[in-house]
Protein backbone atom coordinates (compact mmCIF):
# COMPACT_ATOMS: atom_id res chain seq x y z
CA UNK A 1 0.00 0.00 0.00
CA UNK A 2 1.27 3.80 -0.73
CA UNK A 3 0.66 6.49 1.24
CA UNK A 4 0.01 9.49 -1.04
CA UNK A 5 -0.72 13.08 0.11
CA UNK A 6 -2.89 15.32 -2.09
CA UNK A 7 -2.79 19.25 -2.45
CA UNK A 8 -4.55 20.69 -5.14
CA UNK A 9 -6.24 23.82 -6.14
CA UNK A 10 -9.95 23.25 -6.72
CA UNK A 11 -10.41 23.18 -10.37
CA UNK A 12 -12.66 20.49 -12.25
CA UNK A 13 -9.02 18.47 -13.45
CA UNK A 14 -7.77 18.61 -9.61
CA UNK A 15 -11.19 17.43 -8.43
CA UNK A 16 -11.21 14.50 -11.00
CA UNK A 17 -7.95 13.79 -10.06
CA UNK A 18 -9.17 13.27 -6.48
CA UNK A 19 -11.54 10.89 -7.53
CA UNK A 20 -9.18 8.71 -9.41
CA UNK A 21 -6.56 8.83 -6.40
CA UNK A 22 -9.55 7.29 -4.30
CA UNK A 23 -9.79 4.15 -6.64
CA UNK A 24 -6.45 3.18 -6.34
CA UNK A 25 -6.54 -0.55 -4.94
CA UNK A 26 -3.02 -0.10 -3.55
CA UNK A 27 -3.40 4.08 -2.55
CA UNK A 28 -3.98 4.73 0.83
CA UNK A 29 -4.88 8.55 0.63
CA UNK A 30 -3.13 9.52 3.28
CA UNK A 31 -4.54 13.55 3.44
CA UNK A 32 -5.76 16.22 1.05
CA UNK A 33 -4.87 20.21 0.68
CA UNK A 34 -7.01 22.82 -1.48
CA UNK A 35 -4.84 25.98 -2.16
CA UNK A 36 -6.92 29.07 -3.27
CA UNK A 37 -5.55 28.96 -6.68
CA UNK A 38 -7.31 27.38 -9.76
CA UNK A 39 -10.31 27.25 -7.98
CA UNK A 40 -11.74 29.15 -5.09
CA UNK A 41 -10.66 27.51 -1.69
CA UNK A 42 -14.00 27.12 -0.07
CA UNK A 43 -16.42 25.58 -2.82
CA UNK A 44 -13.06 23.68 -3.82
CA UNK A 45 -13.10 22.01 -0.48
CA UNK A 46 -16.74 21.28 0.24
CA UNK A 47 -16.50 20.06 -3.22
CA UNK A 48 -13.50 17.36 -2.14
CA UNK A 49 -15.22 16.75 1.29
CA UNK A 50 -18.54 15.21 -0.88
CA UNK A 51 -16.03 13.02 -3.36
CA UNK A 52 -14.65 11.71 -0.36
CA UNK A 53 -17.62 10.79 1.12
CA UNK A 54 -19.45 9.57 -2.00
CA UNK A 55 -16.34 7.46 -3.35
CA UNK A 56 -13.88 6.64 -1.01
CA UNK A 57 -13.31 3.35 0.38
CA UNK A 58 -12.82 2.65 3.55
CA UNK A 59 -9.40 1.74 5.11
CA UNK A 60 -7.90 4.28 2.39
CA UNK A 61 -9.50 7.16 2.56
CA UNK A 62 -7.86 10.96 4.39
CA UNK A 63 -10.39 11.29 7.56
CA UNK A 64 -10.49 15.46 6.58
CA UNK A 65 -9.23 18.05 4.37
CA UNK A 66 -6.63 20.67 4.94
CA UNK A 67 -7.70 24.37 3.83
CA UNK A 68 -4.90 26.69 3.19
CA UNK A 69 -4.43 29.86 4.12
CA UNK A 70 -1.42 30.50 1.65
CA UNK A 71 -2.25 33.72 -0.57
CA UNK A 72 -1.15 33.90 -4.53
CA UNK A 73 1.63 36.64 -5.50
CA UNK A 74 -0.14 36.37 -8.98
CA UNK A 75 -3.46 34.81 -8.86
CA UNK A 76 -5.36 32.50 -11.21
CA UNK A 77 -8.08 35.05 -13.57
CA UNK A 78 -11.46 35.01 -11.60
CA UNK A 79 -13.10 33.22 -14.28
CA UNK A 80 -11.42 29.98 -14.67
CA UNK A 81 -11.78 29.55 -10.96
CA UNK A 82 -15.80 30.17 -11.23
CA UNK A 83 -15.94 25.73 -12.09
CA UNK A 84 -15.30 24.66 -8.42
CA UNK A 85 -18.73 26.06 -7.30
CA UNK A 86 -20.80 24.75 -9.95
CA UNK A 87 -18.83 21.29 -9.07
CA UNK A 88 -19.62 21.87 -5.29
CA UNK A 89 -23.46 22.17 -6.38
CA UNK A 90 -23.78 18.60 -8.94
CA UNK A 91 -26.64 16.86 -7.30
CA UNK A 92 -24.96 13.19 -6.92
CA UNK A 93 -22.29 14.84 -4.71
CA UNK A 94 -25.15 16.65 -2.33
CA UNK A 95 -27.75 14.18 -2.50
CA UNK A 96 -27.27 12.41 0.87
CA UNK A 97 -26.84 15.79 2.30
CA UNK A 98 -23.83 17.49 3.92
CA UNK A 99 -20.41 16.73 3.19
CA UNK A 100 -19.03 14.33 6.14
CA UNK A 101 -16.00 14.15 5.75
CA UNK A 102 -14.63 17.30 8.18
CA UNK A 103 -12.25 20.00 7.59
CA UNK A 104 -8.46 19.41 9.25
CA UNK A 105 -7.99 21.37 12.25
CA UNK A 106 -4.70 22.98 10.63
CA UNK A 107 -4.00 24.52 7.54
CA UNK A 108 -2.69 22.23 4.51
CA UNK A 109 0.96 23.56 4.58
CA UNK A 110 0.98 21.87 8.64
CA UNK A 111 -1.84 19.51 7.80
CA UNK A 112 1.01 18.48 5.11
CA UNK A 113 3.63 17.89 7.81
CA UNK A 114 1.79 16.29 10.77
CA UNK A 115 0.53 13.37 8.18
CA UNK A 116 3.82 13.00 6.46
CA UNK A 117 5.64 12.54 10.03
CA UNK A 118 3.29 10.31 11.30
CA UNK A 119 3.45 8.20 8.12
CA UNK A 120 5.11 4.48 8.93
CA UNK A 121 7.06 4.37 5.34
CA UNK A 122 7.47 7.30 3.01
CA UNK A 123 5.18 9.30 1.03
CA UNK A 124 4.71 10.34 -2.26
CA UNK A 125 3.25 13.98 -2.72
CA UNK A 126 1.06 14.62 -5.34
CA UNK A 127 0.74 18.28 -6.25
CA UNK A 128 -1.70 19.66 -9.05
CA UNK A 129 -1.31 23.24 -8.14
CA UNK A 130 1.17 25.36 -6.71
CA UNK A 131 4.03 24.49 -4.59
CA UNK A 132 3.39 27.08 -1.57
CA UNK A 133 2.02 24.63 0.80
CA UNK A 134 5.48 22.24 0.24
CA UNK A 135 7.73 25.30 0.24
CA UNK A 136 5.98 26.73 3.72
CA UNK A 137 6.09 23.43 5.31
CA UNK A 138 9.47 23.01 4.27
CA UNK A 139 10.88 26.43 5.81
CA UNK A 140 8.37 24.94 9.38
CA UNK A 141 9.84 21.64 9.36
CA UNK A 142 12.76 20.46 6.26
CA UNK A 143 12.89 16.88 8.08
CA UNK A 144 9.83 16.16 6.25
CA UNK A 145 12.10 15.46 3.45
CA UNK A 146 13.76 12.08 4.97
CA UNK A 147 10.15 10.62 4.94
CA UNK A 148 8.73 11.92 1.35
CA UNK A 149 9.67 9.44 -1.64
CA UNK A 150 9.03 11.53 -4.46
CA UNK A 151 7.08 14.77 -5.46
CA UNK A 152 4.99 14.28 -8.09
CA UNK A 153 4.26 18.07 -9.63
CA UNK A 154 2.22 19.68 -12.49
CA UNK A 155 3.74 22.98 -13.57
CA UNK A 156 6.47 24.55 -15.30
CA UNK A 157 7.20 24.55 -19.34
CA UNK A 158 10.40 23.55 -20.35
CA UNK A 159 10.66 24.73 -23.50
CA UNK A 160 9.54 28.40 -22.98
CA UNK A 161 5.89 28.31 -24.42
CA UNK A 162 3.86 28.89 -21.33
CA UNK A 163 0.60 29.78 -20.99
CA UNK A 164 0.39 32.71 -19.11
CA UNK A 165 -0.77 35.91 -20.59
CA UNK A 166 -0.64 38.93 -17.89
CA UNK A 167 1.05 42.53 -18.63
CA UNK A 168 4.63 42.75 -17.04
CA UNK A 169 5.86 39.11 -17.52
CA UNK A 170 6.99 37.27 -20.92
CA UNK A 171 4.84 34.66 -21.71
CA UNK A 172 7.70 31.61 -21.18
CA UNK A 173 6.11 30.54 -17.62
CA UNK A 174 3.12 28.10 -16.49
CA UNK A 175 0.57 29.22 -14.24
CA UNK A 176 0.93 26.77 -10.90
CA UNK A 177 4.42 27.78 -11.23
CA UNK A 178 3.68 31.94 -11.72
CA UNK A 179 0.95 32.23 -9.38
CA UNK A 180 4.21 31.52 -6.36
CA UNK A 181 7.73 31.44 -8.32
CA UNK A 182 9.72 31.90 -5.24
CA UNK A 183 7.68 28.47 -3.22
CA UNK A 184 9.31 26.62 -6.79
CA UNK A 185 12.68 28.11 -6.27
CA UNK A 186 12.17 27.09 -2.94
CA UNK A 187 11.31 23.16 -3.30
CA UNK A 188 13.95 23.19 -6.23
CA UNK A 189 16.55 24.05 -3.59
CA UNK A 190 15.61 21.28 -1.53
CA UNK A 191 16.69 16.98 -1.75
CA UNK A 192 13.25 16.39 -2.75
CA UNK A 193 13.23 13.62 -5.41
CA UNK A 194 11.04 15.60 -8.05
CA UNK A 195 9.29 14.10 -11.38
CA UNK A 196 8.04 17.29 -13.60
CA UNK A 197 5.08 17.01 -15.42
CA UNK A 198 4.72 20.17 -17.61
CA UNK A 199 2.93 21.59 -20.20
CA UNK A 200 5.16 19.73 -22.68
CA UNK A 201 3.63 16.81 -21.73
CA UNK A 202 0.06 17.52 -21.09
CA UNK A 203 -0.66 19.05 -24.39
CA UNK A 204 -0.25 15.76 -26.05
CA UNK A 205 -4.07 15.42 -24.09
CA UNK A 206 -6.54 17.74 -24.84
CA UNK A 207 -10.26 17.40 -23.75
CA UNK A 208 -11.91 16.88 -27.05
CA UNK A 209 -15.71 16.30 -28.60
CA UNK A 210 -14.88 12.77 -28.91
CA UNK A 211 -13.51 12.46 -25.61
CA UNK A 212 -16.26 14.08 -24.36
CA UNK A 213 -18.31 11.96 -25.83
CA UNK A 214 -16.82 8.85 -24.73
CA UNK A 215 -17.51 9.53 -21.43
CA UNK A 216 -20.88 10.93 -22.55
CA UNK A 217 -21.46 7.04 -23.73
CA UNK A 218 -20.51 5.47 -19.95
CA UNK A 219 -22.48 7.54 -17.76
CA UNK A 220 -24.36 4.46 -16.23
CA UNK A 221 -21.15 4.37 -13.77
CA UNK A 222 -21.67 7.55 -11.61
CA UNK A 223 -17.67 8.46 -11.40
CA UNK A 224 -17.62 8.87 -15.10
CA UNK A 225 -20.96 10.61 -15.68
CA UNK A 226 -19.31 13.15 -12.41
CA UNK A 227 -16.22 13.26 -15.20
CA UNK A 228 -18.05 13.96 -17.48
CA UNK A 229 -20.32 16.51 -15.76
CA UNK A 230 -17.03 18.07 -14.63
CA UNK A 231 -15.55 18.74 -17.55
CA UNK A 232 -19.12 20.02 -19.02
CA UNK A 233 -18.01 23.16 -16.96
CA UNK A 234 -14.67 23.81 -19.04
CA UNK A 235 -14.70 25.34 -22.32
CA UNK A 236 -11.69 27.38 -24.09
CA UNK A 237 -13.35 30.01 -26.24
CA UNK A 238 -10.36 31.77 -26.70
CA UNK A 239 -8.18 31.89 -29.58
CA UNK A 240 -5.55 28.66 -29.35
CA UNK A 241 -6.76 28.31 -25.47
CA UNK A 242 -7.04 24.43 -24.96
CA UNK A 243 -8.64 22.68 -22.18
CA UNK A 244 -5.76 19.72 -21.30
CA UNK A 245 -5.63 16.74 -18.82
CA UNK A 246 -2.89 18.67 -16.99
CA UNK A 247 -3.85 17.42 -13.41
CA UNK A 248 -4.58 13.79 -13.89
CA UNK A 249 -1.95 12.89 -16.08
CA UNK A 250 0.02 14.08 -13.03
CA UNK A 251 -2.01 11.95 -10.67
CA UNK A 252 -2.04 8.83 -12.92
CA UNK A 253 1.88 9.16 -13.57
CA UNK A 254 2.07 8.79 -9.67
CA UNK A 255 0.68 5.71 -9.84
CA UNK A 256 1.17 4.25 -13.35
CA UNK A 257 4.75 5.58 -14.76
CA UNK A 258 4.16 3.60 -17.60
CA UNK A 259 2.07 5.89 -19.00
CA UNK A 260 4.67 7.94 -19.92
CA UNK A 261 8.27 8.36 -21.60
CA UNK A 262 10.03 9.93 -18.41
CA UNK A 263 14.15 11.63 -18.80
CA UNK A 264 16.38 12.67 -16.64
CA UNK A 265 17.30 16.49 -16.56
CA UNK A 266 18.73 19.07 -15.17
CA UNK A 267 16.79 22.56 -14.46
CA UNK A 268 16.51 25.42 -12.86
CA UNK A 269 13.41 28.27 -12.19
CA UNK A 270 13.44 32.35 -12.64
CA UNK A 271 11.92 33.28 -9.00
CA UNK A 272 11.39 36.94 -10.14
CA UNK A 273 11.09 39.55 -12.35
CA UNK A 274 9.14 39.60 -16.00
CA UNK A 275 10.04 35.96 -16.32
CA UNK A 276 9.20 34.95 -12.67
CA UNK A 277 8.31 31.23 -12.62
CA UNK A 278 9.88 30.52 -16.26
CA UNK A 279 11.24 26.69 -15.40
CA UNK A 280 14.05 25.86 -18.01
CA UNK A 281 17.04 22.93 -18.47
CA UNK A 282 20.21 24.60 -17.17
CA UNK A 283 23.50 22.03 -17.03
CA UNK A 284 23.68 24.06 -13.52
CA UNK A 285 20.44 22.93 -12.31
CA UNK A 286 18.78 20.46 -10.28
CA UNK A 287 18.25 16.64 -11.09
CA UNK A 288 14.18 16.08 -12.32
CA UNK A 289 12.73 13.78 -13.96
CA UNK A 290 10.80 15.16 -16.77
CA UNK A 291 8.25 14.02 -18.72
CA UNK A 292 8.25 13.73 -22.27
CA UNK A 293 5.61 11.72 -24.14
CA UNK A 294 2.12 10.57 -23.29
CA UNK A 295 0.43 7.07 -24.41
CA UNK A 296 -2.61 9.02 -24.82
CA UNK A 297 -4.70 5.73 -25.64
CA UNK A 298 -3.51 3.77 -22.89
CA UNK A 299 -4.14 6.83 -20.45
CA UNK A 300 -7.60 7.54 -21.50
CA UNK A 301 -8.30 3.68 -20.77
CA UNK A 302 -6.88 4.34 -17.47
CA UNK A 303 -8.88 6.65 -16.59
CA UNK A 304 -12.18 4.77 -17.25
CA UNK A 305 -11.04 1.58 -15.76
CA UNK A 306 -10.31 3.74 -12.56
CA UNK A 307 -14.12 5.17 -12.70
CA UNK A 308 -15.25 2.33 -12.71
CA UNK A 309 -14.15 1.13 -9.39
CA UNK A 310 -15.59 3.75 -7.89
CA UNK A 311 -19.22 1.47 -7.23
Amino acid sequence: MRNVYFDHDGNVDDLVSLLLLLQMPDVNLLGVGVIDADGYVEPASSASRKIIDRFGHEGRKPTAVARSNSRAVHQFPKEWRLSAFSFDDFPILNEHGAPKTPLADQPAHLDMITKIKASAQPVTLVMTGPLTDLARALAVDPTIVDNIDRLFWMGGAMNNQGNVAEPEQDGTMEWNAYWDAEAVKAVWESPLNITVVSLDSTDQVPLTPELRARWATQRRYPAIDLIGQGYSLVHSFEANSTYYLWDVLTTLVSRYPELVDSKPIKSDVIAEGPAAGRTFISETGRDVTFVTNVHADAFFDQIDALAKLAD
